[in-house]
């Protein structure tokens, strides 16, 4: 049975215990958020805030806050919808077992969008943006965001929903210099089929069309964000997973209208017009800051009867798209892996900010007949792993043979490095890519979208013992002195504050020739931070350190380092610069007001009691 409604679905989330109902009013700006967080930390139930101050509509979070509840409300769908993407990646799985896929053609079928005649419930009334839950996640953000949106567009060369693009990219509502209740501001990162839809439009001189859907089963919000196989509509998607046809229809302007979405917003995009989007609080931990993204000139905002407005907070990992992220992952399973030959795993670092490392497993066949003691076969992999898709947006890829340890898991962030760096040779293994594109969202490199990548690759046998305590006697020289042990072989050491780059690249290398005589037996990175003990307290706080604040190749030193032939290596430790610099963005820190009033929620006789 699939849900007809967000409404329905809240229904059956309260019933099974699974949603709390917040009568009190409650502050849009950061307080919502704030109850978000503190309930998404203590993997709490969904949220349904009823009294939102400036807005007659409740709203709803947290829906996809735990895995368990996930699987809950795909319950009836979730094994079959897994068997389609499997299909879809592998066709030739259905001839080679057709009893095990007989059901898949029905299952797509039935998830074939329906286009509605008449009686759409969205059309109910309509309202205006400045009557929408004006909701702000962060103290800088520039004014309130949809967060949860399903961003539609159409390919203007071939229109129609099954060439379309539904995609969830933020939408900011007001502030910064757009006209109140006439425009609003639509970001999108690289990689994105909007941004393909876009440069078509452009190119005939032709406005994009864009609608703009909140709320409605909760199988359209996951299918905006689901990593599909192309040629699979995310509208078809949406119809399998939440076992009913995706319903739609267009209104008298041409914009495509969601029939069971509790929003939906239309307007058009026009060639040339930006206007300045942001800062918001962004899923690296930071703010992404002001920067000129695309106009959307309002049409209409049509709502369904007693609608519910669907929000989340994006913020340092872990999130509720963190959650998101486990529940694709078991959809999709080896979908990617089966689209690049030999590759067995790739894994995108959640606490890492996601995009700025990944994690892969590679076969390594080029020399079968010869005992394999260094990358071959892998590094062909890791160059197709960063020209896929998003993964593209990568800075750091560690890649590792799946012959070394077939027992390596992928999600085991500690484990995973732990094998590279005891058979890695830094003189070799070190690949880099400069003057390259990264996230958006990533201020690390020298510009919006750029930056460098680099690939860490290790095969073959283990090469050395990891130090699992600092060093009998290691003294460092200044300015870096203060150190602590953050894993095995990872060193974390305190540095002064970064000033620029030229200055900071010459102290870098004349602290690593003073340390050439220091014996770092078992060490293999050295972490420069601002503050070790916070660096090295929790492998969280590591990867997200070290990750999101660097860029390869302004950013990795090394001890005894030296270029040869074009290729960078070092014979020692490599250094990681991972303090913050002047053009970083600001970290995300949440408002102690504003936790104050929560915490009071959370006390005895509060309606947050005994969940936080």
């Amino acid at each position: 049975m699939g849900y007809t409604s967000l409404a329905a679905c809240i229904d059956d989330l309260e019933r099974h215990n699974h949603l709390i109902r917040i009568k009190q009013e409650v502050d849009p700006y950061l307080e919502m958020a704030a109850i978000h967080m503190r309930v998404y930390d203590a993997q709490g139930p969904a949220l349904l805030f009823e009294n939102i101050k400036g807005s007659q509509f409740p709203a709803v979070s947290n829906l996809f806050g735990t895995l368990e509840r996930s699987r809950f409300m795909f319950r009836d769908t979730l094994d079959k919808i897994k068997v389609l993407v499997d299909v879809k990646s592998d066709p030739m799985r259905a001839l080679k077992n057709p009893l095990k896929y007989a059901h898949v053609a029905t299952t797509a079928l039935s998830a074939l969008p329906w286009k509605k005649r008449s009686g759409a419930p969205i059309l109910y009334g309509t309202t205006q943006i400045s009557q929408l839950p004006q909701i702000v996640n962060w103290p800088m953000d520039g004014g309130p965001f949809v967060t949860m949106p399903q961003v539609y567009t159409e390919d203007v060369a071939k229109p129609g929903p099954m060439h379309a693009n539904l995609g969830m990219y933020r939408i900011q509502l007001a502030g910064n210099d757009y006209v109140r209740d006439a425009e609003v501001g639509l970001h999108y990162q690289l990689h994105r089929g909007i941004g393909v839809h876009q440069t078509k439009a452009n190119a005939m001189g032709q406005p994009l069309k864009v609608s703009i859907f909140v709320g409605g089963p909760p199988s359209h919000p996951l299918s905006a964000v689901m990593p599909l196989p192309e040629g699979l509509s995310e509208l078809t998607f949406a119809g399998a997973l939440g076992n009913r046809r995706f319903r739609y229809f267009y209104d008298e302007e041409g914009f495509c209208v969601s029939a069971d979405a509790d929003f939906v917003i239309t307007g058009t995009v026009y060639p040339g017009e930006n206007k300045p989007e942001g800062p918001f609080g962004d899923h690296l931990g930071y703010y992404s800051l002001v920067h000129p993204f695309p106009l959307m000139r309002i049409h209409k905002v049509y709502h369904r009867k007693d609608p519910i407005w669907s929000f989340t907070v994006v913020g340092r990992p872990p999130q509720e798209d963190t959650s998101f992220g486990a529940l694709i992952h078991e959809i999709t399973g080896s979908a990617i892996p089966q689209e690049i030959n030999g590759l067995h795993a790739v894994h995108a670092v959640d606490a890492a900010g996601v995009h700025p490392l990944l994690f892969a497993i590679g076969s390594e066949r080029y020399t079968p007949y010869l005992e394999t003691d260094r990358p071959q076969e892998i590094l062909t992999i890791a160059n197709q792993v960063l020209g896929k898709n998003q993964l593209s947006l990568a800075k750091y890829l560690f890649i590792t043979a799946y012959q070394d340890n077939p027992e390596l898991d992928i999600h085991d962030v500690a484990a995973f490095l732990k094998h590279v760096l005891e058979r890695i040779d830094f003189q070799r293994d070190l690949h880099f890519h400069t003057q390259t594109t990264i996230d958006t969202l990533d201020y690390s490199g020298d510009g919006l979208n750029a930056g460098s990548k680099v690939v860490f690759a290790a095969a073959g046998s283990k090469r050395r013992e990891l130090a699992t305590e600092l060093p009998a006697g290691l003294s460092l020289p200044q300015p870096f002195q203060e150190c602590k042990l953050a894993l095995p072989g990872i060193l974390a050491v305190e540095a002064p504050p970064f000033t620029d780059n030229d200055t900071e690249a010459g102290r870098i290398e004349r602290w690593s020739a003073a340390v050439h005589a220091v014996d770092f037996t078992g060490i293999m990175l050295i972490v420069l931070c601002d503050d070790a003990a916070f660096t090295a307290a929790n492998i969280n706080n590591l990867v997200w350190i070290t990750f999101t604040r660097s860029n390869p190749s302004h950013d990795i030193h090394g001890v005894g380092s030296f270029t040869r032939h074009k290729h960078w290596g070092c014979h020692g430790p490599v250094i990681i610069d991972a303090r913050k610099k002047p053009h970083h963005a600001p970290e995300l820190i949440k408002d102690p007001q504003v936790e104050k009033r929560v915490d009071a929620m959370g006390a005895k006789g509060g309606p947050l009691h005994g969940v936080i």
